[in-house]
This record gives structure tokens, C-alpha cells and sequence, in this order.
């Protein structure tokens, strides 16, 4: 009878026995997972610079992070972002982090898509295509892919803008990107800066100009390539306008240029005499489309000209320009200033 009584007690003992190990184990495990979440990878921060790119599975991700000195552990870091269900949640891109953050503040900024943004300058003036060239000297666009995508007609109608390119309603001004973004939503973010500018007031004026939107914007790129005096910019639209009223043909180097293909910086003759639909000196009225993407001042100024009886200007040569109201002002004028014209 005593040694049946006994038999539980000893059964209890050697479940604790058998219990305790597995419980240390659970201890330790809290004890170091905890730690691990508490615990930046490194006491020394220093900035790391990783790009993500997109669909890299979970595990691989883990282990850039563990080769970078991220994360102390790769499939500690695995597992957290599996408990967290954040796996599908974390963006590609180039992000620059600190090996000062613990697991979770790294989780937030990749499921936040907290990535390195890339300023960017566009100058007044600027083509199209010095657009793309300067977004791929900068690894932000390859130059092929932006000029593809902003002459395509079928995405340049979506904006409701009349021509087969966006040249011209690329706003000239400084933006922020991220590598690795895809060519539309760029130019999607320089045509919402564009439209800031030229707003309902603007479409109000235009009509009272009676002109269109379109007409605004190549009259406005003509103005941008003629002068970077921004005083003389509402008299040379003026000017311009003037003799579109009159039908007096525009006759703007920069029109004719803009039509030359692979243009050598030397502008003949030849060239005015040779027939574009961007040689204004051949052709009455605006070319055929802009010159350029003009910024919101030479846009102000095809709105809101100068009052003026000028119908000639020429360059000086301190870059401003001489204005005539007459044919025999003008040519006096180009004797004096441009004897070699």
C-alpha cells in the first residue's frame, strides 16, 4: 500500500524533471527574443545605404540585412516580420538607415517605405530631352525610357494636352525622387507642378488673350529662349504678339534651332531658308509645338504682355536687347549692335 502511494508523487517528480529544461528553454528564448527587440545591431550607429529591390523574398531580405550589421540575427528578423504578418508590407527602393535602430523602428521605415529621396533641378528652358539626360546622369530615369514615355500620344492625351509630347508642360523647377521610380509617376509629379501654375485663372486669361492653353505654352517657351533678362520678358511677348496680330511672320532663332536636327551651335543662312515646321522665319504664326519647358514667369508674360508698339528687338551684346517700333529703327539698330548678323 505505501509504495502505491508513493507511485503519483514520483511520476509528479519526473514530469517537473522533464518540465524544467523545456521551461528554461521558453525563458531563454523570451529572454533573448526580447532582447533582440530592445537591442540595436550595433552600439557604434553609422548610416547604411541598401536598396531593396522589387519581389526580394522575406529570407533573402533578412540576410541583407544581417550582412549590412542591421540586424543582429537574420532569422530572428525573419520570424519577427512573420509574427508582425509585415512581410508583404515592406516597399522596394534605396533606403539609408542606421545601424542604431532596433528590429522594430527598421520594420516601420520599410513598411512606411521610408526611402532615400534624390533632389533634382530642372533650369528654365530646359528641352525635353536635357531633361532625360540630366534625370540619367543621376541614375533617377534612364533617359530612353522618360523621352519614350513623355512622346508617347497615348499617355500625353490623358493630360489633355493637344500635341504628341509633353515638351513644354514639363515645369521647370526643383523635385525630389526616389531611384527607381517608374518614368510615368515622374511625370506625372512635374505635370501636377505645371498645373499649379497654369490653373483656371490662368485658363480665364488665356481666353481673353484668345488663345488656347496650347498657344499660351509654345508662345511662352519662344519668350524663355529669346531672353534671360526676366525684365524684357513681358515686352518680348508683347512683341510677338504684336506681330502675330499683324501676321508679320515671328522670324526666332530658337524656333528655327529647335527644327535642326543634331544642331552644331552654328545657325546659317541655309538654316532660315530651309523649311521646318519650327522655322518661323519660313512659316507665319506659332510653330508647331514648344521649344522648350518654359517656367511660370515667361508663362506670366505671354498672359500679361507689355502694352507696347514694338514689332523688332535685337540682342546687344551685355545680353540684353534693343526694341523698334519700325523696319529702318530695327535694321539701324542691327548695324550697330550685330554688324556681322
Amino acid at each position: 500500500m505505501t509504495k502505491l502511494a508513493r507511485t503519483p508523487k514520483k511520476r509528479t517528480r519526473v514530469l517537473l524533471w522533464l518540465l524544467l529544461p523545456i521551461l528554461a528553454v521558453c525563458v531563454w528564448l523570451v529572454s533573448e527574443t526580447l532582447h533582440f527587440l530592445n537591442t540595436p545591431a550595433s552600439s557604434v550607429q553609422s548610416e547604411v545605404s541598401l536598396v531593396i529591390p522589387s519581389g526580394t523574398p522575406l529570407p533573402v531580405l533578412a540576410q541583407m540585412l544581417e550582412s549590412e550589421g542591421l540586424v543582429s540575427s537574420a532569422g530572428r528578423f525573419h520570424w519577427f516580420v512573420r509574427l508582425r504578418r509585415a512581410s508583404r508590407q515592406i516597399k522596394a527602393g534605396e533606403y539609408r538607415l542606421s545601424t542604431g535602430l532596433r528590429p522594430g523602428e527598421l520594420l516601420d521605415k520599410l513598411v512606411r517605405g521610408q526611402v532615400l529621396l534624390h533632389q533634382v533641378t530642372f533650369p528654365e528652358g530646359y528641352t525635353l530631352t536635357q531633361m532625360a539626360n540630366l534625370l540619367d546622369s543621376l541614375n533617377l530615369a534612364k533617359s530612353h525610357r522618360f523621352i519614350a514615355a513623355a512622346t508617347d500620344p497615348t499617355f500625353v492625351h490623358k493630360f489633355d494636352i493637344p500635341a504628341s509630347s509633353l515638351e513644354g508642360y514639363l515645369f521647370p523647377d526643383t523635385y525630389r525622387f526616389a531611384r527607381s521610380l517608374p518614368v510615368e509617376t515622374i511625370l506625372r509629379t512635374i505635370l501636377a507642378r505645371f498645373n499649379q501654375h497654369f490653373g483656371p485663372s490662368q485658363q480665364d486669361r488665356a481666353r481673353q488673350l484668345g488663345m488656347t492653353r496650347h498657344q499660351v505654352v509654345i508662345l511662352a517657351s519662344v519668350v524663355e529662349k529669346e531672353t534671360a533678362v526676366a525684365a524684357e520678358r513681358p515686352l518680348i511677348a508683347g512683341v510677338f504678339l504684336n506681330r502675330l496680330r499683324r501676321r508679320i511672320r515671328l522670324q526666332s532663332d530658337p524656333t528655327v534651332i529647335y527644327g535642326i536636327k543634331d544642331f552644331d551651335g552654328n545657325l546659317t543662312r541655309v538654316h532660315l531658308k530651309t523649311d521646318t515646321p519650327y522655322n518661323t522665319y519660313t512659316r507665319r504664326g506659332l510653330p508647331a509645338g514648344p521649344i522648350c519647358n518654359p517656367g511660370g514667369a515667361s508663362i506670366q508674360a505671354v498672359l500679361q504682355p507689355a502694352s507696347t508698339s514694338y514689332l523688332y528687338f535685337v540682342a546687344k551684346k551685355d545680353g540684353t536687347h534693343h526694341f523698334s517700333s519700325s523696319l529702318v529703327e530695327h535694321n539701324a539698330a542691327v548695324l550697330r549692335h550685330q554688324k556681322r548678323r
